[in-house]
């Protein structure tokens, strides 16, 4: 139970679920792409688009793991359109195959939700020589999110509805290395946490430079990130004595996986959020992202950035 359920402007709050920030809306006709789909918010936030009505396609590392949760869905849900892709964020060569198969599927794209994440690992390279955090919670993600852009930029012209690209990610984007992103020192081993930060504060970044990409193209689609909330999920599995902690007191202090999802299922589907673009949410209202967060010419720098990794 989630102790602060004050609602916001938008009538909901940090208790509010997914289903119940959803409840009337109809997503028939839509479909998402949802990645880290086969645990914690990930799941939920696909079980409560399947439930409206959304085609969605889970993007998940382990496949056996994603079709149990496909299982579990169909067998709740009768009428439920899911599929599951695999997808290693932290592989530039895995990304590029999952955007490769899914546009040759055929398949429209309505809703990106880059919603993945790993938290305070050991210190590990990915495939592509790139601290782990880095690469999986945002390298593979902008990656992703460009291969798929054309595909979102045809859907939102032939279905006349807004496109709309979720980055997850989360208040620890405040708690990052003094000057937002260590672009000299991608790779720095000093500090499994701050690492952590640097990777949501980019969520936040990516976002914000996309929005206003998309703006200057005039195309419909919006960019937003957001924070879940702080959740009980295996994310605290790598943190030693905090997990147990997690899990002793997360049940009187953190919100469970139906409130974890609700800002990104609002995000995704709500109809007050049309338009809006480069926004960062949290408790399904609009937030306010730290300074770094807001730094215009940080976002522009981390995308060229970025760039040059992915190339």
């Amino acid at each position: 139970m989630w102790l602060f359920g004050r609602k916001g402007p938008s009538g909901f709050s940090s208790s509010s679920t997914a289903e119940e920030v959803t409840q009337g809306i109809d997503g028939t006709g839509l479909t998402a792409i949802v990645t880290g789909a086969s645990s914690g918010i990930g799941t939920e936030t696909a079980r409560v688009l399947a439930l409206r009505g959304v085609h969605v396609i889970m993007g998940v590392r382990n496949v056996a793991a994603g079709r149990d949760v496909k299982e579990a869905i169909v067998k709740e849900i009768p009428t439920a359109k899911v599929d599951t892709m695999e997808l290693d964020l932290s592989s530039m060569a895995s990304v590029r195959k999952f955007a490769a198969d899914f546009s040759s599927s055929g398949h429209p794209l309505n809703l990106l939700i880059n919603n993945a994440g790993i938290m305070a690992t050991p210190f590990m390279l990915s495939k592509d020589n790139i601290e782990l955090q880095f690469a999986t919670n945002h390298i593979g993600h902008f990656l992703l999110t460009n291969l798929l852009l054309d595909t979102m930029k045809k859907a939102a012209r032939t279905s006349k509805r807004e496109g709309r690209i979720i980055n997850v990610s989360s208040e620890a984007h405040r708690y990052t290395y003094k000057e937002g992103i260590h672009f000299d020192k991608i790779n720095d081993q000093s500090g499994n946490f701050a690492a952590y930060g640097q990777s949501k504060l980019a969520n936040v970044l990516h976002a914000n430079e996309l929005a206003k990409r998309l703006k200057v193209d005039g195309v419909d689609i919006t960019a937003n990130s957001l924070h879940p909330g702080a959740i009980v999920t295996n994310l605290f599995r790598h943190m030693g004595p905090i997990s147990g902690l997690v899990n002793i007191f997360g049940k009187i202090a953190l919100k469970n996986v139906q409130q974890g999802a609700a800002t990104t299922c609002y995000v995704a589907l709500h109809p007050q959020v049309k338009g809006r673009s480069g926004e960062y949410f949290k408790d399904s209202n609009i937030g306010q992202a730290s300074a770094h967060g807001r730094n215009a010419e940080l976002a522009k720098k981390l995308w060229d950035f970025s760039m040059k990794m992915v190339k």
